[in-house]
């Protein structure tokens, strides 16, 4: 395990964030649970049927009386969340639509998050990535001044830290767009105690090809510089720009990251989605996330092939966003 993980792990000692998983039926999931639920950094919350929930214990030979468990179908509150999501839908849908619609184990676990009731929200070991996103974005919704929420990998190996965004959700941004990823990646990548160096990720180096795709970066990079100015940001650049020093003597010269990048801003969702897949399979890096960021309470993503190791280190990072919030 890595320092960095580490790291997560002493920042969190005693802090019992409660963390709801809406897939209890996984094994992975269980499994996670069983083992945060050991820690005092993550308080689980499992969503599930009860007597299902113990078939699947008595399956995998996990002990699962530590946990916390809530089926939505008889929960208590359910009015007051019906209420609530009522209101935080402004009139978009009815008391009984919303009973309907919070059958959903992710709309349910994303107003338990809304409501209080817990810190943050794990899912998509079994969902795809809209099941997981759309209820945040209705429910969780962006923070002030941010217009979307975006999807960024923390990519690991052995003591290397970087960050690569955005992976995971828009296929499309304009340069103002571009340029509010790149700052909310920055912004990520320092509430986990990172220094970051953030490279506006291109097939050019300023100037190098002129078209239309690397105008947009270039434009996106002064955006971000006015927004965040106290943090090391350029674009153009190609990888090797950002990332070889050598290379950046020759190409940039002038570049303040002097091919010391740790934040990488891909200019569309098919680039980055390809760039930190070859990182991680080609690279031999571990790949955590997709961290979503930009909403007013942490909501994560898992890969559907995900592992319980990986359950378990996203919870680790959706509680560390949650204590970030807490207390900024």
């Amino acid at each position: 395990m890595s320092q960095f993980i580490e790291n997560l792990k002493t920042n969190l000692e005693g802090k019992n964030i409660e963390i709801v998983f809406p897939e209890g039926n996984d094994p992975r999931v269980l499994g996670a649970a069983v083992e945060l639920a050991e820690t005092s950094y993550v308080k689980p919350i499992i969503l599930g049927n009860a007597s299902e929930l113990e078939a699947l214990a008595d399956k995998e030979q996990l002990d699962i009386s530590a946990l916390e468990t809530i089926n939505p179908v008889d929960y208590e509150d359910m009015e007051m969340l019906v209420d609530e999501f009522v209101k935080r839908r402004k009139g978009k849908v009815t008391a009984e639509q919303a009973q309907e619609i919070l059958k959903d184990v992710n709309y349910f676990g994303t107003m338990l998050v809304h409501t209080g009731r817990a810190k943050g929200l794990v899912s998509g070991a079994v969902h795809s990535t809209p099941d997981t996103v759309r209820p945040a974005l209705q429910i969780i919704k962006t923070k002030p001044g941010v217009t979307r929420t975006s999807g960024v990998f923390f990519m690991l190996r052995e003591d290397e830290l970087y960050v690569m965004g955005d992976c995971a959700i828009n296929p499309e941004l304009n340069a103002e767009e571009l340029a509010e990823v790149a700052v909310e990646t920055a912004k990520t990548a320092r509430s986990f105690e990172m220094d970051p160096r953030v490279a506006l990720l291109s097939f050019s180096t300023r100037g190098s090809a002129k078209t239309e795709e690397t105008e947009k970066v270039k434009l996106a990079t002064q955006y971000a510089k006015e927004k965040l100015p106290e943090v090391p940001i350029d674009g153009e650049l190609q990888f090797d720009a950002a990332f070889v020093p050598s290379v950046a003597e020759k190409k940039a010269p002038d570049s303040e990251l002097k091919g010391q990048a740790n934040v990488f801003v891909f200019p569309s969702l098919e680039a980055g989605n390809i760039g930190y897949k070859i990182a991680q399979r080609l690279g031999g890096f571990e790949a955590y996330g997709p961290i979503l960021q930009g909403l007013n309470k942490p909501v994560n993503d898992l890969s559907r092939g995900c592992s319980k190791d990986e359950v378990f280190t996203l919870a680790l990072f959706t509680a560390t966003q949650a204590l970030t919030l807490d207390n900024a």
